[in-house]
């Protein structure tokens, strides 16, 4: 199934991957294969049976062997278990994912429907949100995007969201952003009330995505509004050093 690259290098998109391979295979061909094995297979696997091929796919450097474990994995959604959870986390910490796009494919077909099945096990997420490991913080959040699309989970998903404002990668700092988004979808005056409130600390990476669905109008406010916060931040803490600073001086004259 492999195809030529051609002119398109997949390293540049997926930058930070290490050795990742790429056979350059559509994702519609991926899932057809995908769909065949679970028919093949659908009377004679158990969901152990998928988790153990999708632990061997995800371990191969090419993300599209990667991507047909985690779909075929998927189709057993029905009988994935709280057990489940940690095992993914692992991969995940392993690096095994290597890259966003298997994360995030992780995420929406896996660890996504877990939660929505089980919200009791949302809340271990913010733990995974204070990982040493990029793709498990980036999981953090984006594992509760198919509840925070519902108008669920809705406070776990901010909690999580200020507990990585932050972090430094770009690619946590845009899965914010987009967890963001898919909260305001349910309850937009929420969301804009979270934005002003914390305007200060958001990197404007996450802004940016998280105010996509607002009108132009209002984002243009939204933008406006939080520099202000933070330039009215930065005048507070350098009034405040200039106040200890006239402190101390008084102090060395007595």
């Amino acid at each position: 199934m492999a195809q030529p690259a051609g002119d398109f290098d997949a390293s540049r998109y997926f930058r930070g991957s290490g050795d990742l391979g790429f056979y350059n295979v559509g994702t519609s061909v991926m899932r057809g294969l995908a769909r065949s094995i679970h028919m093949k297979y659908r009377d004679v696997w158990t969901v152990d049976d998928a988790l153990a091929f999708a632990e061997t796919l995800i371990a191969d450097r090419h993300l599209e062997v990667k991507s047909v474990g985690i779909e075929v994995l998927a189709r057993y959604r029905r009988e994935f278990g709280p057990a489940l959870l940690p095992i993914w986390k692992r991969w995940l910490a392993r690096n095994l994912s290597a890259n966003w796009a298997t994360t995030d494919a992780m995420c929406g077909a896996l660890i996504g429907p877990l939660m929505v099945a089980h919200p009791g096990l949302g809340p271990r997420l913010r733990v995974w949100s204070r990982d040493r490991n990029m793709w498990v913080r980036r999981a953090s959040i984006v594992g509760l995007i198919p509840r925070a699309r519902k108008g669920e989970s809705l406070d776990l998903v901010y909690e999580i969201a200020k507990r990585l404002h932050a972090d430094r990668e770009d690619l946590i700092q845009k899965a914010v952003g987009w967890g963001l988004r898919e909260a305001g979808k349910t309850d937009p005056a929420r969301l804009e009330r979270y934005l002003r409130a914390n305007g200060a600390s958001i990197p404007r990476t996450t802004l940016r995505y998280a105010i996509e669905r607002f009108p132009e109008a209002t984002r243009r406010t939204l933008l406006v509004a939080t520099r202000k916060s933070q330039g009215s931040t930065f005048k507070s803490q350098v009034s405040r050093l200039k106040s200890q600073s006239s402190r101390s001086k008084k102090a060395d004259e007595d």
